[in-house]
């Protein structure tokens, strides 16, 4: 008899891909599943919710684009309402930190019924180097509307780990993990890391919120990103999320990975292609 797969929601995401290949070689059987690849499934669209859940053991959720949205907790939670009704026998749930919104959404999911694990996440390391801020790093200039203000990156690959140790052992159902990096940095102080690592000058200036964002229109990005970004940085990074969490070391029995060492590895890996 196969053994019952566990569902990967986002699948070809930062976190989903590598949930997936933690998953895979560990031996785990995974279903994959995204907009593009993969099982079908869309947050957008319910009627691929179902199928996708179908005869699974446990799944990842990771909510497209941030929990922030508005219609994200309903969401997640008529999902998990619906992993009740296929049986699934546990659930984790990626969430972020010090979002009243993501708060919202945990809460929905853990009353659903399913034994569930959320995995609140600092903002990730890897946004420098495989999301929007990878441009201007390999451009040599990164500006951004946050000053002061100290983050916990947390490592991807460490998510990760947290994530699948929650989908395939004993002991982490109902637990909250707080997931940071071990200290919090300015993230002048991350764009300096980098510049070290790759051995390459990168400038960092302080812009205003709404001159970021004229900035990030004029480049093309549709209103809701825009829009989420505008609330990250212009409300969520206000120092309320500086403390770090213990998160990866409840989970893993280990500390989490340093900036420096994810910047190290990332520009080895030839993460950033310009020198």
């Amino acid at each position: 008899m196969t053994a019952q797969p566990t569902l990967v929601l986002g699948a070809t995401g930062k976190t989903g891909r590598r949930v997936a290949a933690l998953l895979e070689q560990r031996g785990v059987p995974v279903r994959a599943a995204s907009r593009s690849v993969g099982t079908p499934f869309d947050w957008t669209d319910p009627s691929t919710w179902a199928p996708a859940l179908r005869g699974a053991r446990a799944a990842y959720v990771s909510f497209f684009p941030d929990l922030a949205v508005p219609g994200a907790p309903e969401a997640v939670g008529a999902l998990a309402a619906l992993a009740v009704r296929e049986g699934l026998e546990r659930l984790v749930l990626l969430s972020g930190r010090g979002e009243e919104e993501a708060q919202r959404a945990e809460e929905r999911v853990r009353t659903a019924g399913v034994p569930t694990t959320v995995v609140r996440s600092a903002w990730f390391a890897q946004n420098f180097s495989e999301a929007f801020l990878s441009d201007p790093v390999n451009a040599g200039a990164v500006a951004l509307p946050v000053g002061d203000v100290r983050e916990p990156f947390v490592d991807a690959d460490d998510l990760a780990a947290v994530a699948v140790a929650a989908l395939t052992e004993d002991g982490h159902a109902g637990e909250v993990y707080d997931c940071t990096g071990p200290e919090a940095i300015t993230f002048a102080e991350a764009v300096a890391a980098i510049a070290t690592a790759r051995d390459q000058s990168i400038t960092y200036t302080l812009v205003g919120l709404d001159t970021w964002t004229a900035e990030l229109r004029a480049a093309g990005l549709d209103d809701d990103t825009v829009g989420l970004l505008s609330y990250l940085f212009g409300e969520v990074l206000d120092g309320r999320n500086t403390a770090t969490g213990d998160g990866v070391q409840r989970a893993l029995g280990r500390p989490p990975r340093t900036f420096a060492e994810y910047a190290r590895d990332a520009a080895a890996a030839g993460a950033w292609t310009h020198a």
